[in-house]
């Protein structure tokens, strides 16, 4: 993945304590706290309290409980000089020039997030955001918020990327501009509606399943962007979205439960299976439209 030549935002919060960060996941600064970030996502696949552990959950929800005293931290806005900073500030001014063009020739006018990076916890609109929650984004306040050493956990410890660290770059850009496409689905409308139709659901089963969809649409506008942003700078190759599929597939709901339970309940699946995730942002990769992503409407997802 090359992004060089990517805007950097300004819309960067940075939190972390100590203020640098240090380079990117698999280099000799890479700082890992793997141990919470594990015990949440293997709770949340075995079903324990994801309203509290699962990003997606709380992007749909606003979220709202306050799980432990988090850091108090002086913020520096702007692009951070870091390497990891500075990566994710390229990001997610990529999204935001992306999105700003997606939404004009649609007649609209896109509004830019918010991303704080931060170390361990602190605090959102949502309520707590830990390490251990993965990235996720609050439609309370319209930010982002990512600890990157979820980065080095999706690589070492889920497998979701091989190779050098530079090798996973387009890896790490696709998580973030899943989250982004949750901040889309907000300025749309379709998190309120379908929070909504989550409470007059009928059963877990039910709220389960509209969540699958929130999900898989924001894989389907992850692959948008990248399909704009390539149009746009050549920035990737096929083995950057051989990456992201193996990304996809590594954080997919049947492959999480496999490796922590040794079963699958579809039932629980809240972000959709190995091969959903695969094919919804494939479908956005290669369409480039925001149509194509109608999560809501497919007989089949």
């Amino acid at each position: 993945m090359r992004y060089d030549d990517f805007r950097r935002s300004d819309n960067v919060e940075d939190r972390r304590g100590g203020g640098g960060g240090g380079g990117l996941p698999g280099g000799p600064a890479g700082i890992g706290i793997g141990g919470m970030i594990v015990i949440g996502l293997i709770s949340y696949m075995t079903g324990i309290n994801p309203a509290v552990l699962l990003s997606g959950y709380d992007a749909v929800t606003g979220g709202g409980r306050q799980t432990q005293q988090q850091q108090q931290q002086p913020s520096r806005q702007g692009a951070p000089n870091d390497q990891m900073g500075d990566f994710v500030a390229a990001v997610l001014g990529s999204t935001e020039d992306a999105w700003t063009k997606i939404f004009q020739e649609a007649g609209r006018r896109y509004e830019a997030p918010g991303l704080v990076m931060f170390s361990r916890a602190t605090r959102s609109g949502c309520g707590a955001a830990q390490s251990a929650m993965g990235p996720f984004y609050c439609p309370n306040d319209r930010k982002v918020y990512l600890d990157t050493t979820f980065f080095q956990e999706l690589t070492t410890r889920f497998r979701g990327c091989t190779g050098e660290a530079q090798a996973c770059q387009f890896s790490y850009a696709y998580v973030v501009a899943h989250e982004i496409g949750h901040h889309v689905q907000n300025l749309m409308g379709l998190l309120d509606r379908v929070h909504q139709a989550q409470q007059q659901s009928g059963s877990e089963a039910q709220s389960n399943a509209l969540q699958v969809r929130v999900e898989l649409q924001a894989d389907c506008f992850a692959g948008v962007w990248a399909y704009h942003t390539q149009q746009r700078s050549r920035f990737m190759d096929e083995n950057d979205v051989r990456a992201a599929m193996q990304t996809a597939a590594a954080i997919g709901d049947d492959m999480l439960q496999k490796r922590s339970q040794g079963y699958v309940v579809p039932d629980s699946f809240t972000h959709g299976s190995s091969e959903q995730r695969q094919r919804w942002f494939m479908t956005g990769l290669r369409s480039g439209q925001i149509s194509a992503c109608n999560t809501f409407q497919a007989q089949q997802l």
